[in-house]
């Protein structure tokens, strides 16, 4: 399992919660055919990305980008001690992301700045940790960029009903004073950058990281799984706009499509990194 990558002046670590199965593919995705899933199974299995009982495989990971100026964690993954509706996330007390962390040779303290692409459960819980009863924000040093179209979109979902992981992993963090609440162009130095990336939720952002060029980019939840490489149409059922987000999703892949760019993705099965190449109407990812 590859966990760290070199692109021109940047590192790139990986750092995994989880690597499970998740839900079965046409669950997943409603708009699955029985015969495409059939002409797909093989080559998922293959790459691990699909179970014997036809279930995706998913990895639930975050990622430490180090540029020459800024230590950056994209996405904070799952999160422990945290009220979640799958069992194999709720109350979580293990300690494998604070280990993966480590083996990275990168403690909390080290980070400048926590990005997340987009403000779902798995990707927000360790924003914040548990101490003596309140949450408060795991990485004291950091700055949190949190996208303005994103963050009004959970604020108006949570005034409705309260989202637990808005109001345990986001909104502390933004009580704390360490957020920050950026527009579409917003930079860190001149070496990352957001893409606006909507459809999955209205404001998601996938960031780009290079200087004066994408040397790699990290995609969040615009695609889950390497069967939507051959058939970006497909969207899965958490998509706040299927339709969009299909749309979206080609844009971005044809955009990096036989290009020097790796793509650091959310959630594809290990090694999750490669570069996007052509294949008949669709692509692959060719790891790296």
């Amino acid at each position: 399992m590859t966990l760290t990558f070199s692109v021109a002046d940047t590192t790139i670590h990986r750092i995994v919660e989880q690597e499970t199965s998740f839900l079965p593919a046409r669950e997943m995705f409603p708009d699955l055919a029985p015969d495409v899933l059939a002409a797909t199974r093989s080559e998922m299995r293959a790459a691990n990305a699909l179970d014997a009982q036809d279930a995706l495989i998913l990895c639930f990971q975050s990622y430490v980008v180090k540029t020459p100026d800024h230590t950056i964690l994209i996405d904070s993954c799952i999160g422990n001690d945290k009220p979640r509706a799958r069992p194999v996330w709720n109350m979580k007390t293990d300690d494998a992301y604070m280990r993966a962390l480590a083996a990275a040779g990168v403690s909390v303290d080290d980070i400048d700045v926590v990005m997340c692409t987009h403000l779902h459960t798995d990707h927000v819980g360790w924003n914040t940790r548990l101490d003596n009863g309140r949450w408060v924000p795991t990485f004291p040093k950091a700055r949190y960029v949190f996208a303005q179209r994103e963050y009004d979109y959970w604020v108006a979902q949570n005034a409705k009903a309260e989202v637990p992981a808005f109001a345990d992993s986001v909104l502390p963090v933004v009580e704390a004073g360490r957020a920050d609440i950026v527009g579409d162009e917003f930079s860190i130095g001149d070496h990352v950058r957001l893409l606006p990336t909507p459809g999955h939720t209205p404001g998601h952002v996938a960031m780009a990281v290079g200087k004066g060029r994408d040397d790699a980019v990290f995609s969040g939840d615009l695609m889950h799984s390497p069967l939507q490489l051959g058939y970006p149409e497909l969207s899965p059922k958490f998509d706040v706009d299927p339709v969009q987000a299909a749309a979206t999703r080609r844009n971005f892949l044809d955009r990096y499509c036989d290009t020097a760019t790796l793509c650091c993705t959310a959630h594809f099965p290990s090694p999750s990194v490669g570069r996007i190449r052509r294949k008949g109407n669709g692509f692959i990812c060719e790891s790296v």
